[in-house]
C-alpha cells in the first residue's frame, strides 16, 4: 500500500483540530505564539520531554498515572520561560467560552492547557520583546477563526526560530492510516542541531518524504561565503549555554487512544525528530512532544496502533523538513532555500 498524506498534508487533516498563530515583528520584536486547539470536548493527551533545557507547563498532568484525561489546547510559544505566560491567555479565553474541566456550574470550568516554549530571546533585538497572555488570546482567536491551521514558515512560535545556522519555523505533515483515520504533526523547528546534510545540502527529512513530497529541490552544499553554522559540529564555549534552542511538536490523530498510548506516541515521535535533526536532544534543547487523540474513530487494534506509531514518527520527520523549506531569510538568519537550493539562487541573480 502506497502511503499518502491527507488533503492538506497538515495537522488540519485531523478533524476538529485547529491552529492559530500570533506574532510580532519589528521594533525589537521577532517572536510569537501558536495555539493548537482541540475539539470543544477536548482530546486525550500525552507528552514526552527529552531535551536537556525544557520550558514547560502542565506536563505532569499528562502522566498516565494522573487523573485528568482531556486536554483543551496546547500552547507553543517563543520567549523562553517568559513565553509560558501565553498559556494563561488561552486558558482565560477558553474559560470565558465555557470550555474546560467542569468543577461546578456550567460556566465554572478549568481549561487544561499544557504548554512549552522555545528560546528566541534577543533575535529581534529587544530582550523585553516576548509573548505574554495577550499573545495567547490572539492565537486562540486565530484558531477559532480557522484560517491559519495550514500555515507554515515564520509564523506563531516559529517567527524567531532558528535551526542550526539556518532560519527555522513552523511545519506540518499528515499521513492517512492503512486501517482508516489519520495521524499528523506540527513542529516548531528551533534546534541547536542541523536539519541539513552538510556534504550534499540535502534535508535529512527529504529521505523520508512521501512520493513527490520533496521533489525538485536540487540541493547543493553551502557556498563558501554562506553561514556555516548549519553544519553538525562540536559545540564551543560560546554555544554551550542552556536554553539556546528547542524543537516543539504536537502529534494529533482522530483515533481513540488512552493516555498511556498518547504518551507512547509522543515518545515514538522523538524517533522521527532524531531522523530530521543532528544532533538532537542536546543539553541546549528543550525538545518536547505532545500527542492528542480526538477519539472520533474507534480504538486501534495492535496492528493499527503500531501503524499509527510509525506514521507519527514519519510525520514529525517530514514536518521538520516542511518547516525548514517554508522559512524565509529573516534578521540575518538565512533560509535553507537561499543557501542550499540552486534554483533559488539563480532566481535571485535574475
Amino acid at each position: 500500500m502506497t502511503l499518502m498524506p491527507g488533503p492538506t498534508n497538515s495537522i488540519g487533516d485531523v478533524a476538529g483540530v485547529r491552529v492559530g498563530h500570533h506574532q510580532r515583528v519589528g521594533d525589537g520584536w521577532l517572536t510569537g505564539t501558536t495555539c493548537v486547539l482541540a475539539p470543544p470536548g477536548g482530546a486525550t493527551g500525552g507528552v514526552d520531554v527529552r531535551g536537556g533545557a525544557p520550558g514547560t507547563r502542565e506536563t505532569d498532568l499528562l502522566d498516565p498515572r494522573n487523573v485528568i484525561e482531556q486536554v483543551h489546547a496546547v500552547v507553543l510559544s517563543g520567549g523562553s520561560a517568559f513565553g509560558l505566560a501565553a498559556a494563561t491567555g488561552v486558558m482565560d479565553a477558553l474559560a470565558e467560552d465555557g470550555v474546560g474541566f467542569r468543577i461546578g456550574e456550567p460556566d465554572q470550568v478549568v481549561p487544561i492547557v499544557p504548554a512549552a516554549v522555545v528560546f528566541d530571546l534577543l533575535r529581534g533585538g529587544d530582550y523585553r520583546a516576548r509573548p505574554d497572555a495577550r499573545f495567547g488570546r490572539a492565537a486562540y482567536a486565530d484558531a477559532l477563526a480557522g484560517r491559519a491551521t495550514t500555515l507554515s514558515g515564520c509564523v506563531g512560535a516559529g517567527t524567531g526560530a532558528r535551526i542550526g545556522g539556518l532560519k527555522g519555523g513552523i511545519g506540518s505533515a499528515s499521513q492517512l492510516l492503512p486501517g482508516g483515520g489519520v495521524v499528523a504533526a506540527l513542529v516548531v523547528a528551533n534546534a541547536f542541531g542541523s536539519a541539513v546534510d552538510q556534504a550534499t545540502g540535502e534535508l535529512y527529512a527529504a529521505r523520508f518524504g512521501l512520493p513527490g513530497e520533496f521533489d525538485g529541490l536540487d540541493p547543493h552544499p553551502a557556498p563558501s561565503d554562506a553561514e556555516s553554522g548549519n553544519a553538525p559540529r562540536w559545540p564551543g564555549a560560546d554555544d554551550v549555554r542552556p536554553g539556546r534552542a528547542t524543537t516543539l511538536v504536537v502529534i494529533a490523530t482522530d483515533l481513540s487512544l488512552t493516555k498511556a498510548q498518547c504518551q507512547k506516541t509522543a515518545g515514538i515521535g522523538h524517533d522521527g525528530l532524531a531522523r530530521a535533526v543532528r544532533p538532537v536532544h542536546t543539553m541546549l534543547d528543550g525538545d518536547s512532544i505532545f500527542a492528542l487523540a480526538t477519539g472520533q474513530r474507534a480504538a486501534p487494534d495492535a496492528v493499527a496502533y503500531h501503524q499509527l506509531l510509525e506514521g507519527a514518527a514519519d510525520c514529525v520527520t517530514r514536518a521538520v523538513g516542511h518547516a525548514v523549506l517554508a522559512a524565509d531569510t529573516t534578521a540575518g538568519m538565512r533560509s535553507y532555500r537561499d543557501v542550499h537550493c540552486a534554483a533559488t539562487q539563480e532566481d535571485a541573480r535574475g
